[in-house]
Order: structure tokens, then sequence, then C-alpha cells
């Protein structure tokens, strides 16, 4: 069945950003929704971040009327400090929102990819999305608390910014783009991008504003 939210498009924009390249991701290992596992950018996840604050500065002009929303996790509220810092927003004023997480991985979180792959196979699909660990959670799970997100925070007419995880961001995109069912994963996915990327959402359409320069698949 599909978990696609029946919701009709915001009134406002939402720009969906992917994180920046962090040391785990640097080394092929698995971060997934644990907030005690602080795993800080990388000078390229830096880097990064710098390009969505100048892409975004450049569309908008200093201090937009842009809400800030953010996973709870260190690499995401640190991508954000960085394009806070380049809009002349005040990062403080973030709201977080646990919802917004990356794919829980259970007994996985910590591990590389390398070490599962010779346990258990392919752990990423030919498409980028991920294997779900068996005692991780369900990417229909995932799948119904970004669309509770989505329910929530419907209601603000303004233009807000997201900052997310690789594959909580293509099932987020996917739902407010009202995509079909993946095969593999059981909900909307959307199109894979690199870290660093953003992209907008307006009227139930994507646009790329910004293509990153990772490659991390988690």
């Amino acid at each position: 069945m599909s978990t696609a939210t029946a919701l009709p498009p915001r009134r406002g924009r939402d720009f969906i950003a992917r994180h920046g390249e962090t040391v785990f991701n640097r080394i092929g290992r698995i971060q997934g929704d644990r907030v005690d596992l602080h795993t800080p950018l990388t000078r390229r996840g830096f880097a990064q971040a710098e390009a969505i604050g100048e892409a975004l500065s450049a569309r908008m002009g200093e201090s937009p009327a842009l809400t800030l929303w953010s996973s709870p996790t260190g690499r995401a509220l640190q991508t954000l400090a960085v394009i806070a810092e380049h809009l002349h927003l005040d990062w403080h004023a973030t709201r977080q929102d646990v919802r917004l997480i990356e794919l829980g991985f259970g007994s996985w979180g910590g591990e590389t990819l390398t070490e599962l792959a010779a346990r258990h196979g392919p752990v990423v699909h030919p498409h980028g999305m991920a294997v779900g660990a068996p005692d991780g959670e369900i990417y229909p799970a995932m799948a119904a608390r970004l669309a509770a997100w989505l329910s929530d925070t419907h209601d603000h007419d303004g233009d807000r910014l997201i900052v997310m995880h690789g594959l909580s961001s293509r099932v987020l995109r996917g739902l407010m783009l009202g995509l079909p069912d993946d095969p593999h994963c059981g909900v909307p996915v959307a199109e894979r991008l690199p870290q660093g990327s953003i992209v907008m959402i307006a009227d139930g359409a994507e646009s790329l504003i910004h293509r990153g320069m990772g490659a991390a698949a988690t």
C-alpha cells in the first residue's frame, strides 16, 4: 500500500538539503539514526555546506524569510550552521525534529559497508537505497514518520529550509512529489542526489538548486 501523503502542495516553498560529508561517510561507515554517534563534517563536507549556502544566498539574498528545520544529528546541524551564516539567519532558531532523522540501522550502526557486505551480501540497492538491517527500521515506518511531520507542519505557508540525510530526504521528497512506491523499499523514493545537494519543491514540482560533490550512499 502506498504511503504517499494525500495532502495538497503547501503554499510555501521547501528547500531540502542533504548534509555534507562526514568522517564516517569518508570511510564508508554507517551512521543511521544514532544521535549519540556524532560524526563531524570533513573539510570536504564543510566545503559542500559552503556551496549550498552560496547557492541559496545568490538565489534568495540576505536574511530571507526562511524557517530553518533540521534533523537533530550533529552532521545536519553543522551543515545548517554554515548555510545559515551565508544567509545571515539565526541558527539558534532552528526547529529540530527527530522525525527528519536517517533510517535506523539497529546493530548495523557504526559498521562499514565492506564489513556488512562480507557477511550479508550487497547492502545497497542499485539505485542507491540501503538494504535495511534485520533489527533496524523498515522503510514504511520511516515514511510514516515523515508523512506525520508533513501533516503536522502543512499549515505553515512560508518558505522553509530542511537539512537532513540521504535516505530520509529521498523518501520525504518522494512523498511530497506523490511518486509511486519503489519496488525495493515499498515507499515513494525520489532521485538520488550527492551529498551537499539541495532541491526546491514548490507546487508539487521539484527543481535542482545545487548539485553537491559528495558521493556517499548513506
